[in-house]
């Protein structure tokens, strides 16, 4: 190697070293429900800190399931704790960083034109979708499609739609049959509602009708390290819960 090719490896190799190592993106799997408000929330932070903020939504079941099968995720914000209790007790949660962020209601929706109200404890929904289906998450695995199951039977409609469902793999896939008129009714979280101009809003299951839904947030095993415990902290604090207020979710501890 001549004089001049190692003087230019070494200024390259300086200036290498003095150049900033950026940090791996903080990997977030999320409830495909918490979509528009958490990309703003990430967006807002990586340009607050230039923390780079990668997020996968899905039905928190199936991510739940890729988490199990060792995908690289920082964080996991279920749309109910049964599945982030399961990820618990198999010890993928890196241990005291688990929180209850949120809270979401329970709504039935209809297209933009469908009928202006009905009541799931008075009105025959079966004969409400005359030939159509109900859609709905999977009502055996997705949050979602449990909340609604759980709802139906209290309200004691669920034997008469059972084998008239439209089973999706997430609540937003439910939420986009009824926008498109591929179904006539659906069930779905408020905040989808608000997040879809094409549907409307016919009832709201009482909340005593479904266990609370509630979201819950862990760092996972292994992925504990500290650009993930700022996006958690920034997640459960003031500004995201503003944002997450504004898309309409209520906070799960509300400030006194």
């Amino acid at each position: 190697m001549t004089a001049l090719a190692r003087l230019l490896s070494a200024a390259l190799l300086a200036l290498a070293a003095a150049l900033p190592l950026r940090a791996e993106p903080v990997t977030v799997f999320a409830a495909a429900s918490l979509k528009t408000a958490l990309d703003e929330i990430a967006a807002r932070y990586e340009a607050a800190t230039g923390d780079a903020v990668t997020v996968a939504h899905a039905g928190s079941s199936g991510l739940a399931r890729q988490i199990r099968m060792g995908a690289p995720a920082d964080l996991f914000i279920s749309a109910n704790p049964g599945w982030m209790d399961a990820l618990e007790a198999e010890g993928l949660l890196a241990p005291g960083t688990r929180r209850d962020l949120l809270r979401n209601r329970l709504v039935l929706i209809a297209p933009e034109g469908g009928p202006p109200a009905l009541d799931p404890a008075r009105d025959d929904l079966a004969a409400a979708l005359g030939t159509g289906r109900l859609a709905v998450a999977l009502p055996e695995a997705v949050p979602a499609g449990i909340y609604a199951k759980a709802a139906l039977q209290h309200l004691g409609r669920w034997e008469g739609l059972a084998d008239r469902l439209a089973p999706t793999d997430n609540v937003r896939a439910a939420l986009r049959l009824v926008a498109l008129g591929e179904t006539p009714l659906g069930v779905v979280y408020a905040t989808d509602a608000g997040a879809e101009p094409q549907v409307r809003v016919v009832a709201t299951f009482p909340e005593e009708s479904h266990p609370p839904i509630l979201y819950p947030a862990a760092i996972l095993a292994g992925r504990d390290r500290p650009e993930a415990r700022r996006f958690l902290d920034f997640l459960a604090g003031p500004e995201a819960g503003a944002l997450f207020q504004g898309h309409g979710f209520a906070l799960a501890d509300p400030p006194e």
